[in-house]
């Protein structure tokens, strides 16, 4: 008999169906432990409704919960890990796929493991911006300029820089739990994409899995393909973002022109033919795969795009460059939170930089509020300069410090919010299990 589910016997032409399995074999390894995981909560649906033996179906579970710690390879002719995961269930393997079908197997899966992705990232996101507020903190008052169009423009301070990026990123962290709510209906149930054709307690599958809610239209659920995942990739390109422009900063900042801050040697590169180099290659690349998200980003909506309602084998194709940018996006975020404790600030350098322009506006403002139309405390500050004759007072020339102990109360809210989450699927998860 053939390895393919849906064999009937029928010719096969075996590099038709090596294109169309595409890269299966290897994106369905990272998704088999989750297809384990929703197969149990099927199985166990059926033995509770009485469409299967409840012997039977314990017998399957307890199967499931075995075949979690153990290799399952996917081999090509078998296709995808569905294939496979029935196989190694052997005889009752055969009665599993009772009111369902791979279009919501997969989606179940797929919603699983953006589940628990989803934390993980968001874990390794928080460790960014406590480790930005650590920074700032360090740096509080440690004077540097602060920028526009690439030009000198205001005062700043390193505490001020590290700040703003630990803002940017807990805002994207704060979005964490309405991502979740989307991602937080249960498709399994769905089957093709029009319902089961026997009565099934769909409600009690979402229970066991641990959703809040049925993704109550099979339809729905079939047209969401890609649609949750653009969701989530969209999420990380934008964290990804305030990133990037970290990361560039440094990158400036750190070359012998400024020489503001500096890299450790072990965080560095060589040159293959210049003795003397030493390369800030992790900046480069941490900049690179910002872009790298982006792209795969647009293939994902480029994919999921362009077609009608329900089911259609393109959406197959979606699978690893989403998964693709889940572990670039992973590794760019525990990157970034080990680069900030290793940076070396040069204060003098840093300080040095602030020319006694760049106190112009403070000056301008002063004047103002001493009753001074802005407009002409404008013009004599800029006359000033012109002519050689601005001199700040000390007082204008103190650096700007951040607030920082709101951002850390927000971010150990949220590590909160993210502990609870993953404790509540850990213990969703045993208990599916302990099924005697």
């Amino acid at each position: 008999m053939s390895e393919q589910l849906w064999w009937k016997n029928l010719p096969l032409d075996e590099q038709i169906h090596a294109f169309t399995v595409g890269d299966d074999p290897a994106t369905d390894q990272q998704l088999l432990p989750f297809d384990i995981i929703g197969s149990a909560a099927h199985a166990r649906m059926l033995g509770e409704s009485g469409l299967l033996p409840e012997a039977e179906a314990k017998r399957l579970v307890r199967q499931l919960r075995d075949l979690r710690g153990s290799e399952i390879k996917i081999t090509r002719a078998g296709e995808d890990c569905h294939t496979a995961l029935e196989r190694a269930l052997g005889e009752a393997g055969q009665r599993i796929h009772l009111a369902r079908s791979r279009n919501d197997q997969v989606q179940t899966a797929l919603r699983l493991l953006m589940r628990s992705r989803l934390l993980d990232l968001a874990d390794a996101l928080a460790i960014g911006i406590s480790q930005s507020l650590e920074f700032a903190c360090r740096h509080r008052a440690w004077m540097m300029p602060g920028y526009t169009h690439m030009r000198r423009a205001m005062p700043s301070s390193w505490g001020m820089w590290g700040a703003a990026i630990a803002e940017g990123l807990l805002e994207e962290l704060e979005q964490v739990p309405a991502l979740w709510l989307r991602l937080d209906r249960c498709p399994l149930g769905a089957a093709a994409g029009f319902g089961a054709p026997v009565a099934i307690n769909r409600e009690r599958s979402a229970q066991l899995l641990g959703f809040g809610r049925v993704q109550r239209n099979p339809g729905d659920v079939m047209n969401s393909r890609g649609r949750h995942e653009q969701a989530m990739a969209a999420w990380v390109v934008s964290a990804a973002g305030t990133i990037e422009k970290a990361v560039w900063d440094l990158l400036l900042w750190s070359s012998d022109e400024f020489g503001f801050v500096s890299l450790p040697d072990a965080f560095t590169t060589g040159s293959s033919l210049m003795p003397q180099k030493r390369n800030p290659d992790v900046l480069e690349m941490a900049r690179g795969t910002c872009r790298e998200l982006r792209g795969l980003a647009a293939l994902l909506s480029q994919l999921s795009g362009g077609l009608p309602s329900s089911y259609h084998r393109d959406q197959q194709l979606l699978k690893a460059p989403f998964l693709r940018i889940l572990a670039k996006a992973q590794q760019l975020f525990e990157i970034f939170a080990r680069l900030l404790p290793a940076l070396e600030v040069d204060r003098e350098k840093s300080a040095a930089a602030n020319s006694c322009e760049i106190h112009a506006a403070r000056e301008a403002c002063r004047l103002a509020a001493e009753g001074m139309p802005f407009r002409h405390a404008y013009r004599k500050v800029a006359q000033q300069i012109q002519d050689g004759s601005f001199r700040p007072s000390s007082e204008q020339t103190s650096a700007p410090e951040p607030d920082l102990e709101k951002p850390k109360t927000e971010l150990l809210e949220m590590q909160a919010w993210l502990r609870d989450r993953r404790a509540f699927l850990e213990r969703t998860t045993v208990r599916l299990f302990e099924w005697e």
